[in-house]
C-alpha cells in the first residue's frame, strides 16, 4: 500500500505547518506529499488518485482539520483502491471523534504493514447547489449561521495560533443566539410529512460529532445506511442556551423541543431564506420553499482504523 500525505499548512492558523516538519521527521517508511495551496486543492489532489486505479491501493492521509479530511474523502469518495486516513492537526476535528485517526507515524506504520480488507462507510448528500458531499452532518439554520460567522471571522486564525480557536464558535453561538429569527419547517420522509415552527436549527447527521465536539446525533452510525435527523424548535433564546449546552454530552435529546428522526433521505423546506452548512462550511442560503433533499450514499469511502461511533456501539474493525 502506497502512503501519501495531504497537507494543509493553513489549518489552525498556520500551526499545522510546524507540527507537520515535527511529525514528517519521524515517518520511517516511503511517501508521497502533498502540501494543498487553498480551497478545493486537497480534493482535486484526492480526485487525481480516485482516477487512477491500479493494482496497489493508496492510503491518502489527511493532515489537517475537518475541512482538510472532508476534501479527501469526497474526491475519493467511490475509489475502491483508495483508503483514507487522517492525523488530526486542525481546531475541530470533528471527525477524529467519530472515526479512527493516527496518532503518530508509527501507527501509521503499522497499519501498512497489514493486509485484510477494510470496510466501506457512508457518506451524506444534500441536493444543493450541484450537489454537496458532508461526512459529519449538514443543516439549515442556527448552526449554520454559526458556522458562516465563524468562518469568516478575522479573528479565528489569530485564535487558532494561540490555541483558542474554540472561542470564536462561543463567541458567534451569543452572537447568534440574539439575532438568529426562527422559521418554519416542512420535512417529508418515508411518505410521512412533517410540519414545524419556530424552528432554530435542522441538522441531517451521518457520525454523532459537530461543531467542535458537540454530539449532536448520539444515534448516528455511519455503517448502518441511514442519515439522522435533529430538529430544534419551540424553545426561548435562554432556553436553546441550555439545550446548546447538554449537545456536548448528548442529554439534548430528553428536551421535548427536539425531534429525533432516522431515514435514508430527507426533504426539508423552510418558509424563508436559511443559511446551510455542509461539514461546517458554509453553502449559502437555501431558498423559500424550496426543498433541499438529504440522501444517504451507502458505503461510499474506505476508512483507515476503526470507526469510533456507532448506535450499536461496535467497533467496526479495519486494515488495509
Amino acid at each position: 500500500m502506497k502512503a501519501v500525505f495531504i497537507v494543509n499548512p493553513a489549518a489552525r492558523g498556520g500551526k499545522a505547518l510546524g507540527k507537520w516538519a515535527e511529525f514528517r521527521r519521524t515517518v520511517a517508511f516511503p511517501y508521497q506529499e502533498f502540501m494543498t495551496i487553498g480551497p478545493g486543492h486537497a480534493k482535486a489532489i484526492a480526485r487525481g488518485f480516485a482516477a487512477q486505479p491500479g493494482q496497489e491501493n493508496i492510503l491518502l492521509i489527511a493532515f489537517g482539520g475537518d475541512g482538510t479530511v472532508h476534501e479527501i474523502i469526497t474526491g475519493a469518495a467511490g475509489a475502491g483502491h483508495v483508503v483514507v486516513g487522517s492525523v488530526g492537526a486542525g481546531s475541530g476535528n470533528d471527525f477524529g471523534r467519530g472515526f479512527s485517526s493516527f496518532g503518530n507515524a508509527e501507527e501509521i506504520a503499522a497499519y501498512l504493514d497489514l493486509r485484510q480488507d477494510t470496510p466501506a462507510l457512508d457518506l451524506g448528500h444534500a441536493g444543493f447547489k450541484g450537489g454537496l458531499i458532508f461526512v459529519n452532518s449538514s443543516g439549515i439554520g442556527f448552526d449554520a449561521e454559526i458556522s458562516r460567522g465563524t468562518g469568516r471571522s478575522s479573528m479565528k486564525p489569530l485564535l487558532n495560533r494561540m490555541g483558542l480557536g474554540k472561542f470564536v464558535y462561543a463567541l458567534y453561538t451569543v452572537r447568534a443566539l440574539f439575532t438568529f429569527r426562527t422559521f418554519s419547517l416542512e420535512v417529508m420522509h418515508d411518505e410521512e410529512r412533517l410540519s414545524y415552527r419556530d424552528v432554530w436549527f435542522a441538522t441531517v447527521s451521518n457520525q454523532p460529532y459537530y461543531g467542535g465536539g458537540m454530539k449532536i446525533s448520539p444515534q448516528s452510525d455511519p455503517a448502518d445506511g441511514l442519515l439522522e435527523l435533529t430538529v430544534v424548535s419551540r424553545l426561548s433564546r435562554m432556553k436553546l442556551l441550555a439545550v446548546f449546552g447538554s449537545v456536548f454530552f448528548g442529554a439534548h435529546t430528553a428536551f421535548r423541543e427536539v425531534d429525533c428522526r432516522k431515514s435514508r433521505s430527507f426533504s426539508l423546506k423552510a418558509d424563508r431564506a436559511v443559511p446551510l452548512h455542509a461539514d461546517g462550511e458554509d453553502a449559502g442560503d437555501i431558498e423559500p420553499g424550496s426543498p433541499v433533499v438529504f440522501t444517504v450514499k451507502q458505503k461510499a469511502w474506505r476508512l483507515a482504523g476503526q470507526q469510533r461511533t456507532g448506535r450499536s456501539g461496535i467497533k467496526h474493525e479495519s486494515t488495509p
